[in-house]
């Protein structure tokens, strides 16, 4: 009997442990089973990380990109781009509207010099009649012709040497935005000249100078084409423009 019982006791308690090592052995597993999941999990999420990460630098260029197409452009050997500092003349408004108020201003300093060379010289000019509504003569030798004790000639000498200098197309592509509103500023004050000189001829004189009537002309046309270009491309000194007036996309857009 005793004998009996301890069999039976040693065989439980080898059940027990072998029971024992296969719940431990089940156990590990399922732990092991648990990690390779994690892992895998955080390897796919990385993976999803990084082709996002490349995504990003494909559709925006690193600053480092842009300034080597920056110096590529400026050396000639690439396409061109809207970038601001590689070319100065596309900056300001267009050619055209650069060159037709240069040109306008030099005009009206041809005939300012020549208006002041005969104020001095008291010669007649050339062409104008010396009788009649159309009278330079009447005109350039009535008080009217002196405004504060200076001769409207010189006046009209020093108001286009300076527009020639804020008509040309470096002023035009000047950054500085007091040279813009120093433009316009000049330009109202020059029309309102050409009204006073204008009154003064036809209400005062009596007569007309045809060599005034083209400075005032040109005067007009100035203004004109100054007040468009203000409306039109504004006062934003260093944007590109294209040939005829239409902004370029900037950099910043292009990346976008």
């Amino acid at each position: 009997m005793t004998a009996s019982k301890s069999s039976r006791a040693r065989a439980a308690r080898a059940a027990a442990r072998a029971s024992a090592a296969k719940d431990a052995a089940s156990g590990g597993t399922a732990v092991k089973n648990g990690t390779a999941v994690k892992d895998r999990d955080r390897t796919q999420a990385r993976s999803a990380q990084a082709r996002s990460a490349q995504a990003r630098s494909a559709q925006a260029p690193s600053a480092q990109a842009r300034a080597g197409q920056a110096r590529t452009v400026a050396a000639g050997r690439g396409p061109r781009t809207p970038l601001v500092e590689d070319d100065p003349g596309d900056r300001g408004p267009a050619p055209w509207m650069q060159l037709t108020t240069f040109i306008l201003a030099l005009g009206g300093l041809g005939v300012s010099i020549y208006l002041t060379i005969a104020h001095f010289t008291e010669s007649a000019l050339a062409g104008c009649s010396e009788s009649g509504t159309i009278n330079c003569t009447k005109v350039t030798t009535s008080p009217q012709s002196y405004v504060f004790g200076i001769p409207v000639a010189v006046l009209g000498l020093a108001f286009f040497v300076f527009l020639v200098a804020i008509m040309s197309p470096w002023a035009w592509q000047a950054r500085r935005r007091e040279v813009h509103m120093l433009r316009i500023a000049s330009m109202v004050v020059g029309i309102g000249m050409v009204i006073y000189l204008v009154y003064a001829e036809f209400i005062i004189i009596g007569a007309i100078c045809l060599y005034c009537t083209s400075v005032h002309i040109i005067t007009f046309l100035l203004f004109v084409l100054t007040a468009f270009g203000a409306a039109a491309w504004g006062l934003k000194p260093g944007e590109p423009w294209g040939p005829f007036g239409r902004r370029q996309a900037s950099p910043e857009a292009v990346s976008a």
